[in-house]
């Protein structure tokens, strides 16, 4: 029977990834990525400090592990089948239990290859297939046990004993190893969805905050979950555990308040006319979020952009920014970017949104020649490691430069003049005449300062340079989390927070 299983389940595999259109949970169950892609591992340690041991086997395609057998060991190793060697081989058996008393004999393993139990042993001149995960004794590295079903399951471990140590964070639920034919290991988390939210929401909010934005923070991670599958068709998991989908590393950061606001909202999502909404969020909006149109292109009628009026009411950390950039820095960062322009001489916000966010930012280069971006672009083009620099969100301006001026007198980084032609003075015994040459002065907090033409720049800025001033810290679209902090405080309910940012919605 088991053999059938293994010889099917490329059905229930293909039946399984094309139910998560619905919910990329399957039975409560979801999939997590720890290391996959070019951070596959050649071995993978666990360690259960409980002494429960593990059970090994395999997640069938609703996610319901399947128990093969059972290991005594607190710490055990996965590593690729070829690292144990060539070997010999006895059977098939009719358990595990009897390939291990038979491998015993030879000093060797018990193996579950193609839905049959082998004994394996070392020698023989035979080669492990390209799918084939070994388990081995952590330190000794002694073979436990080897799996190959040819890739059609993955080997399963299952600890017995509760959360259970991986890379220095502790896991609820249990594991699998897809293994990249003929490479390295995957390690996915699989766990329930309630313990997933659990691990995320000490992550994507801090404890001590308020129970209503704690709340509200878990049904937006729950639906998140239950509707995104972006990672599914490439890796064979449904999110990751990084800010490409949501923060989670486990229960190790779990607290009495985050837990509490898991179990409050048990299974509770936010739906859109039947069906779950995608519930993006960010940290703040700067005064306004964005509908999601204008940042990601595509319309989605729940993400609509909305003046914000909760978020000025409390201190937000780092709310606002000021980052500045030389022309040849700004140059640079575009063209390693790829985009196709020479030396940078100008850039500006060419057009705002409804709410006052950015929506296109336009560099125009020596030789007149434009680029012009749009959406999220807009604050990603300018993201450099090379010089630990980024705009931060939507909402920002460009040395006050709305439309292209490049000289001009600037005030206060928020607004100037092209030229003084008309201009007043006043001088030093208060008389107000018509500006009629000489130098300039301008009053400023610390006494007064030459008034001087800038290509580009601002105040306090080397000459040409570009500053960029904004607030909020995000994408802006969705639900702002200091927001529902701030409406948290001022007595609304996690419902209420959610139906504020996402337009139109249901709550349960």
């Amino acid at each position: 029977m088991k053999k059938l299983l293994c010889a099917l389940s490329v059905l229930v595999i293909f039946l399984a990834l094309n139910t998560v259109s619905a919910s990329a949970a399957v039975n409560g169950t979801v999939r997590v990525g720890l290391r996959y892609g070019s951070g596959a591992l050649t071995s993978a340690n666990l360690e259960n400090t409980q002494s429960g041991g593990y059970d090994l086997g395999y997640y069938d395609g609703g996610r319901s592990f399947v128990p093969l057998g059972h290991i005594a060991r607190t710490a055990v190793t996965m590593t690729t089948g070829d690292t144990l060697g060539s070997f010999g081989e006895t059977g098939p058996y009719g358990s595990f239990e009897e390939a291990s008393a038979a491998a015993a004999e030879r000093g060797g393993w018990p193996a579950y290859v193609s839905g049959q139990f082998f004994a394996r042993y070392s020698g023989g001149g035979n080669g492990h297939g390209s799918a084939a995960v070994a388990v081995t004794e952590t330190g000794s590295g002694a073979a436990l046990f080897e799996f190959d079903c040819q890739g059609l399951y993955e080997l399963g471990v299952l600890p017995a004993g509760g959360p259970t140590w991986f890379k220095g964070y502790r896991y609820a639920g249990g594991f699998s190893y897809p293994r990249v034919t003929g490479g390295g290991l995957y390690v996915v988390n699989v766990v329930s969805l309630e313990d997933y939210v659990k691990g995320v929401l000490p992550h994507e909010m801090g404890k001590g905050w308020p129970a209503a934005a704690l709340e509200a923070q878990a049904v937006c991670a729950r639906t998140y979950a239950s509707v995104t599958s972006k990672h599914l068709s490439a890796y064979g998991f449904d999110v990751c555990s990084t800010t490409d989908c949501q923060v989670y590393n486990g229960v190790n950061a779990s607290g009495p308040d985050t837990d509490a606001a898991v179990d409050a909202t048990a299974g509770e999502c936010v739906w859109y006319q039947g069906s779950l909404a995608e519930t993006v969020y960010h940290s703040s909006d700067g005064g306004a979020t964005e509908s999601a149109e204008n940042v990601w292109n595509d319309r989605v009628d729940y993400l609509i952009g909305k003046p914000d009026p909760y978020e000025e009411r409390i201190s937000i950390p780092d709310y606002r920014y000021t980052v500045t950039y030389t022309p040849a820095e700004l140059t640079w960062v575009l063209q390693n970017s790829g985009y196709s322009i020479g030396t940078v001489k100008n850039a500006y916000v060419s057009e705002r949104t409804p709410t006052g966010n950015v929506r296109r930012v336009t560099f125009e280069d020596t030789s007149g020649r434009t680029l012009t971006v749009k959406g999220e672009t807009c604050r990603l083009a300018f993201y450099s490691t090379t010089y630990g620099k980024s705009v931060k969100s939507m909402r920002f301006s460009i040395n006050g430069n709305e439309s292209g001026m490049t000289a001009g007198y600037y005030i206060n980084a928020d607004g100037g003049v092209s030229s003084l032609e008309g201009a007043y003075t006043i001088s030093g015994g208060g008389t107000v005449a018509p500006r009629s040459g000489g130098a300039l002065y301008a009053v400023t907090s610390s006494g007064t300062a030459p008034l001087e033409k800038s290509a580009s720049g601002s105040a306090g800025a080397a000459p040409g340079s570009f500053v960029i001033s904004g607030t909020g810290n995000g994408h802006n679209v969705g639900m702002s989390q200091y927001g529902a902090k701030a409406m948290a405080e001022q007595g609304f309910s996690y419902r209420e927070i959610l139906e504020f940012y996402y337009t139109g919605v249901t709550v349960g």
